[in-house]
């Protein structure tokens, strides 16, 4: 091994599962040959091996076995597998190699990975590692914020319809989106990950176009013109920027389809979210960022004031406020870890790219965004209108039910606790009685909002609840009845007999019979008009156990 692997600090206590390796770097830099124990082998650390150290290996290593092309990565593979390694990358002289390679890591118990014969190394090594170093380092089961580069690449590639590479500012790519078909990358994209940087000429005509310039210059979104006879297609760049520094860029290249409406919107947003995860890559404000997140959790729940997150990030105090927040259902919060980071980024991106200073923070389930420092003419539709943006863009791209709810828009950061709760009120709505809608105000659903506040309080109470209706719902539940559904339709309907008995699939006459026994069951009186009151609060509450 070489010597900084065998000096290095130990292990981060999480790594990456070889599927997430995989859909980080993928092709054209690394292709999947041999994985006998499958794609969740845990890889927890990269080691360069030298043909001429021996052959040795740590439990959950990726192995990259330099200048041992072919069949002489033969002692690698065996003694990864003795010692526990995930996984050995290797080169090949010639594709026909890769089938007696194959065969000898099967053997070996452990997974192998071929590079492209154009690729660095070195290259290999730090996309390697820096997918690695962006692993949550929390307990397990606890969701990323905001996920890695490679993740922020991907979702970027989702919102924009393109290609993503995200570069520093000497244009060496630090991360990429996957594409499922090659022939859809050009040749700037596909060398600049072969060979860690963008081939010179390209970059000899982006100087002479101006380009990086602007970019140095600007936060705007700047488009280039496909140049066929180069095998350059259109792209978009973005400048990822940390106040009046460059950070590096954001470049989409359109594939085979046009790039979405709205690709330009969510780059904006990309390029802000990067931002964070290169100052943290820098460790400059990583503490900072820290803080960040504890004092923006704190002002949500009312636990801290607002003088600490002001002083931290330069915020104006007395400028209004709002917090939107967003859920989804039991099963899909319940969900896998990637899941709920590809949520979070996917809202991330899409409020950075909408205001500038805003804030993610995760409770349970729950995620949400608080937005400092808004313009004094912002109102709750425009607001609305970015939980509706997200909310489409999570069920197109994800396939994800969100509700998002605007809380209301305060004149001051020390009153955003009141906008928090506002949010969960609605959100609490939306949950327990059911709304068509999936973002909303509270005057939207003001009605819905006191009901379902009504009902809790009802749950929470039962010596508030009258036991004749009670009685109704425990006869249902012996003898599979539908008396108490039949009043509630009933009610619903203002007394229609025939509306509520087509909505129950009943004859009229069915219905009526229903209303008269649950009468001379329990001794109730519809006729009376705070018992129907009652009836249709009560016998909305969700049966016992």
């Amino acid at each position: 091994m070489d010597s900084d692997s065998v000096a290095a600090a130990p292990p981060p206590a999480r790594g990456i599962s070889l599927r997430q390796l995989l859909m980080a770097l993928g092709e054209p830099l690394v292709e999947l040959q041999a994985a006998p124990a499958g794609l969740d082998v845990e890889i927890r650390s990269v080691a360069l091996l030298d043909p001429e150290d021996p052959p040795l290996a740590r439990p959950g290593e990726l192995i990259l076995a330099i200048g041992a092309r072919g069949r002489a990565a033969f002692p690698a593979l065996r003694a990864g597998g003795r010692d526990g390694a995930a996984a050995v990358a290797v080169k090949l002289d010639a594709p026909a190699q890769a089938a007696a390679l194959s065969e000898t890591a099967a053997e070996a118990g452990i997974a192998l990975l071929t590079v492209r014969s154009e690729a660095r190394w070195e290259h290999v090594d730090a996309l390697a590692r820096a997918a690695l170093e962006d692993v949550p380092q929390g307990p397990p089961g606890e969701t990323p914020e905001e996920g890695d580069l490679f993740a922020l690449a991907q979702t970027t590639a989702v919102l924009t319809g393109g290609i993503v590479s995200i570069e520093d500012t000497a244009n060496r790519v630090l991360a990429y989106s996957r594409s499922s078909d090659s022939e859809e990358v050009d040749d700037l994209r596909r060398l600049s990950i072969l060979g860690w940087q963008g081939p010179e000429a390209y970059l000899t005509r982006l100087r002479k176009w101006g380009v990086f310039q602007r970019l140095r210059a600007s936060d705007e979104v700047i488009r280039i013109d496909s140049h066929p006879e180069m095998g350059i297609r259109r792209r978009l760049a973005v400048a990822i920027r940390s106040g009046e520094r460059q950070l590096g860029t954001i470049w989409v290249q359109e594939g085979s389809t046009p790039l979405t409406e709205r690709s330009e919107q969510a780059l904006l947003g990309a390029a802000r979210v990067a931002a964070q995860h290169l100052v943290r890559r820098r460790r400059e404000l990583s503490a900072d960022l820290t803080l960040t997140r504890t004092l923006s959790a704190g002002l949500l729940e009312g636990s801290t004031g607002p003088q600490p997150l002001a002083t931290h990030l330069g915020l104006d105090i007395g400028r209004p406020a709002a917090v939107l927040g967003f859920t989804y259902g039991a099963e899909e919060a319940s969900g896998p870890e990637l899941t709920r980071a590809e949520v979070a980024n996917l809202i991330s991106v899409h409020t950075a790219a909408r205001h500038r200073s805003a804030l993610l923070a995760q409770v349970d389930h729950r995620i949400y965004v608080l937005l400092p420092q808004l313009p004094r003419s912002i109102d709750t539709g425009t607001l609305r209108g970015w939980g509706e943006e997200i909310t489409d863009a999570a069920r197109r791209h994800l396939g994800i039910a969100l509700r998002g709810s605007v809380g209301c828009i305060v004149p001051r950061l020390d009153e955003v606790p009141e906008s928090r709760r506002e949010a969960d009120r609605i959100l609490d709505a939306m949950v327990r009685v059911g709304v068509a809608t999936t973002v909303a105000a509270l005057p939207d659903i003001q009605a819905e909002v006191l009901v379902s506040e009504l009902l809790a309080l009802l749950a929470a109470r039962p010596d508030m609840r009258d036991p004749r209706l009670t009685a109704v719902v425990a006869h249902d539940s012996r003898n599979q009845g539908q008396l108490a559904e039949s009043i509630l339709t009933y009610l619903n309907s203002f007394g229609d007999v025939r509306a509520a008995a087509a909505e129950l699939h009943v004859h009229p006459n069915t219905l009526r019979y229903r209303i008269r026994r649950a009468e001379q069951l329990t001794g109730l009186d519809l006729g009376r008009p705070d018992q129907r009151l009652l009836a249709m609060l009560q016998l909305r509450l969700p049966p016992a156990g």
